[in-house]
């Protein structure tokens, strides 16, 4: 079907007429009308139109600008659409039909109520009993504001928010007595990092940053970051006294336009608990929530598809993996808020996962049963299924920690960091093992004491540096890849050639994981004081050798903000994750006191 005609609309119209002017009803179904089918220049002309009939068409979006101010019925049911803003042109709808549009969420018929005021049916149903949701919400929403707004008059802070606004649903209570279960599997009992049960929300000023001017070295001044929100969105029952649930992993959405390769947008993904939460930055608005009763989610992974709709247009689709202690990876739809596909892939938890870089179909798994699996998830069908299928396993002598692609030649080897240090395996699909060992251990001192230390932290800054944590108190170490690799000849453990020491907190707390910014030259990692410690290491990434040997001091610190207690009793917490998106717009912090922390930079 071409763009429509004005011959068409009469004779498609009701009541039969030679001007569009005077026909009341039309209807467009079966068309397989595109988006850009719909001229608004010749819609207009419809002055006296009250009701469309747009359904079993192909139409992603409805333009914003189809002067149908009349329009009192409209159907656009089984379409492609993902969105429902633009239906606010039509402020006279009474009756609405979306059912069968995939990419609509529940949210979505709230976002309705809200936009059209007048609306009676929705889908068929009447629509007075989600009008009234969208008031209470609304009423519920002004209070909490008044509130926040009283108390940040009182205090001069920023309010720690409960983001999740809908109450849990009760038959998900009995699953949580398994939720303590995995701090032992992710933090060993000679590590303890759970802090007192009494902590509770606070609120707080605006966060200290600690840092200098550019120093003799070359780095540069410190960041102007400004903190926007404070969130509890994975608190069991949405209760605000819960400060204990632990969140373990946060990544950012990837863009979903191909030829953009590492850019984002500002949502986040962050996991905790039993559910895994998709937060718009800015705004600070929980977007989407999964939750699976009885699971505990240890790491989430982003990657954009390229799907065919049923229509037989591509389209640009990001997938959301999150998988933790049951050892199953969930894939979410994340805009259409379900699951679409279990992979059930090891019988033990899963510590972390990540995407290849180069296949956005191929996903690495790393679990407590000491191995590492490559996934091909596969496209999804028509009806949003994923077929995986497995295409090799790695062993581990220790439990796998962080998994990191080398990012010169991704396709080749694959880092981990581990219990018992950090090792690389070759990946390439086109050997004929498909169960493989270790091909190499990473040590960090020419002395045999520094192999077998834990490398909680792994990341590359570049092409060819990595940043690990965790082999030596207090330090983060940079060493090339590159010039590592090329010393090792046939070793089996090989010392890797630093370039340089950060220096960190000297705590012998484990498990704070380090992140990286590559196209800013920055290394992230928090501390067990609910600092931030921020390196810009763009000289060492320049500096020809020999640096300087003692270690180098953070950029900055970005502070925890000071607590004003809501209760006696306050303890510090820790940040046990911190990333940002690649233009470091958007920085966003997990605490062991279920609290996601986001700032912005300016």
């Amino acid at each position: 079907m071409g763009p429509l005609s004005a011959r068409l609309l009469m004779q498609r119209g009701r009541p039969k007429s030679d001007r569009l002017g005077k026909i009341r009803s039309l209807d467009l179904s079966g068309l397989k009308l595109l988006s850009e089918h719909l001229d608004p220049k010749l819609l207009c002309r419809l002055k006296q139109l009250q009701e469309l009939d747009l359904s079993n068409n192909q139409l992603e979006t409805l333009p914003a600008n189809l002067g149908l101010s009349h329009l009192r019925i409209l159907r656009c049911a089984n379409n492609q659409l993902g969105d429902v803003t633009a239906l606010c042109q039509f402020p006279q709808l009474e009756e609405l039909s979306l059912e069968g549009n995939p990419f609509l969420t529940v949210s979505d018929n709230l976002k309705v109520s809200f936009l059209l005021p007048n609306l009676r049916k929705v889908n068929g149903k009447d629509a007075s009993s989600t009008s009234s949701q969208v008031e209470n919400l609304n009423r519920e929403l002004t209070s909490r504001v008044r509130m926040i707004s009283e108390e940040l008059v009182a205090s001069g802070g920023t309010q720690v928010l409960d983001a999740d606004i809908q109450e849990r649903s009760s038959k998900t209570i009995a699953a949580q007595e398994s939720m303590a279960r995995p701090v032992a599997l992710k933090r060993p009992d000679d590590v303890p990092l759970n802090l007192s049960s009494n902590k509770r929300v606070c609120t707080s000023t605006l966060a200290r940053v600690e840092g200098s001017p550019v120093g003799a070295d070359g780095s540069q001044p410190a960041l102007k970051l400004e903190p926007l929100h404070f969130l509890q969105c994975h608190s069991k029952n949405n209760s605000p006294e819960d400060l204990e649930t632990q969140l373990w992993a946060c990544a950012f959405e990837p863009a979903c336009e191909e030829g953009h390769t590492g850019a984002t947008s500002q949502t986040v993904a962050t996991c905790g608990g039993e559910a895994v939460c998709v937060i718009d930055c800015q705004t600070g608005i929980v977007l989407h929530k999964y939750k699976a009763p009885g699971e505990e989610f240890f790491s989430v992974a982003w990657t954009a598809l390229t799907v065919v709709t049923q229509a037989g247009h591509k389209k640009r689709w990001s997938v959301l993996a999150a998988a933790g202690l049951r050892g199953h990876v969930r894939l979410l739809h994340v805009r259409a808020g379900f699951c679409c596909g279990v992979i059930r892939a090891h019988k033990r938890a899963i510590a972390t996962l990540c995407f290849s870089p180069t296949h956005e179909t191929h996903l690495f798994t790393a679990s407590y049963d000491k191995r590492i699996i490559l996934w091909d998830i596969g496209a999804p069908n028509h009806d949003y299924e994923f077929q995986a299928s497995q295409l090799l396993t790695l062993d581990t002598t220790s439990t796998p920690l962080r998994l990191c692609p080398v990012a010169s030649c991704p396709d080749t080897y694959l880092l981990a960091g581990c219990e018992g240090g950090c090792c690389c395996w070759d990946v390439r699909l086109d050997q004929p093992q498909k169960r493989r060992v270790c091909e190499v251990e990473f040590v960090f001192s020419e002395g045999s004491e520094a192999s077998g230390r834990r490398v909680d932290g792994l990341a590359f800054v570049n092409k060819d540096v990595v940043a690990s944590k965790g082999n030596g108190l207090g330090t983060i170490c940079l060493w090339s890849w590159s010039q590592t690799w090329v010393g090792r000849g046939s070793q089996s453990t090989v010392a890797v050639v630093v370039l340089a020491w950060l220096q960190w907190s000297p705590t012998k707390l484990a498990y704070f994981s380090l992140s990286t910014c590559p196209d800013e030259g920055t290394v992230l990692c928090g501390d067990e004081e609910g600092n931030v410690w921020i390196y810009d290491v763009r000289h060492v990434l320049t500096q020809q050798p020999p640096l300087p040997a003692a270690p180098q001091a953070p950029t900055q610190i970005l502070k925890w903000p000071q607590p004003r207690a809501l209760s006696q009793t306050v303890t510090k917490t820790m940040v046990n994750m911190v990333v940002a998106n690649p233009t470091f717009t958007y920085l966003a912090a997990l605490t062991d006191s279920n609290i996601v922390a986001i700032w912005k930079r300016h």
